[in-house]
């Protein structure tokens, strides 16, 4: 396999499908907070933009639906590492259609997350669009806490609540032609501001942003659809309302709000890939011993903490993941 470094110079039993009452609470909330400004994330910060306060955030954050849902005692403990508070996990993010800056918090209410569908297409047997609403109702949804490793060399450890992505899949059926899945996000200018030409940081940013795995990397028990995040709905600035999450690799590849997914036979452009090409390699595995361009991605900055602490090889997972990936 070509390129599976990072370039130097950078089926669950019924019991665990979640109650009815969680997929009509969502509904019902937003409806009650009004479609054009809280989407399916149900969450406005602040009155106004200059007038979000971390007070409203903490209230708000409060007041989204729960997703009362089993929690895998496979991963519920981190090692040596202790769950990151939610309030610095809602107030330090990337999400580059809205700034690049990590305070994404206040920016976000602009992006309308209901209706939201998801496209499955490509190399498969049955292509479906799934509403994310159902998929929240049908779904075998679980809480995994899972470290994510920033490729700016920060961490944070966080109780996602999703499911395995080889369960959508299985759904569609894919072909034995599809070796690489495609993601990508919403092209939406009027609610994303850096989507508009002006506000593009590079000349040509290839929105929508785009994102790709291997088939096998898709189809690993790590890889996580996830639609929630301690204990509730996913908040806007997580990438409402449904994303990827995949632990091993640097937090770039796991995609946020998600409306189209193809499987492919030949691997797919990817945003940052494109980019910066030199910088962000295709897999973008965590490799401590591969440094970015511009600095070392040995140790890691732990949101919340002082001092830095070692990285360890994809993440620590590379005992689930390291035989997808032969030395070369």
């Amino acid at each position: 396999m070509a390129n599976i470094h990072l370039k130097r110079g950078w089926e669950l039993p019924e019991r665990l499908v979640p109650p009815e009452s969680v997929y009509f609470n969502r509904r019902n909330f937003i409806k009650s907070l009004g479609m054009a400004t809280i989407g399916a994330a149900g969450l406005v910060y602040g009155s106004d933009v200059q007038g979000a306060s971390v007070s409203e955030l903490k209230t708000n954050l409060s007041k989204l639906p729960p997703l009362n849902v089993p929690r895998n005692e496979a991963y519920q403990k981190v090692e040596g590492r202790t769950m990151t508070k939610e309030i610095l996990a809602a107030t330090f993010n990337n999400f580059f259609e809205f700034s690049t800056r990590k305070k994404v918090w206040p920016l976000v209410h602009t992006l309308e997350t209901s209706p939201w569908t998801v496209e499955v297409t490509g190399l498969v047997e049955k292509p479906r669009t799934f509403d994310v609403d159902d998929l929240l109702k049908s779904m075998p949804l679980e809480e995994r806490v899972y470290r994510l490793r920033c490729v700016e060399a920060w961490s944070i450890v966080v109780p996602w609540i999703g499911f395995p992505f080889s369960a959508l899949l299985k759904k569609v059926k894919p072909l034995s032609s599809a070796k690489f899945v495609k993601m990508s996000t919403f092209f939406r200018p009027d609610q994303a501001p850096r989507q508009k030409p002006k506000l593009s940081f590079f000349s040509k940013e290839p929105w929508p942003y785009t994102e790709g795995l291997t088939m096998a990397e898709a189809m690993n028990e790590l890889t996580l659809i996830t639609m929630g995040i301690y204990g509730h709905i996913l908040p806007k600035q997580h990438g409402a309302p449904i994303r990827l999450i995949t632990p091993w690799k640097y937090g770039f590849k796991s995609i946020k709000s998600i409306v189209k997914i193809e499987l492919t036979a030949e691997q797919p452009p990817t945003f940052w890939n494109t980019v910066v090409p030199s910088e962000y390699g295709f897999y973008s595995n965590v490799e401590p011993n591969v440094p970015h361009a511009r600095w070392s991605q040995a140790r890691e900055r732990v949101v919340g903490q002082r001092g830095r602490i070692p990285t360890l090889p994809y993440n620590g997972y590379a005992s689930q993941v390291a035989h997808m990936y032969p030395k070369i």
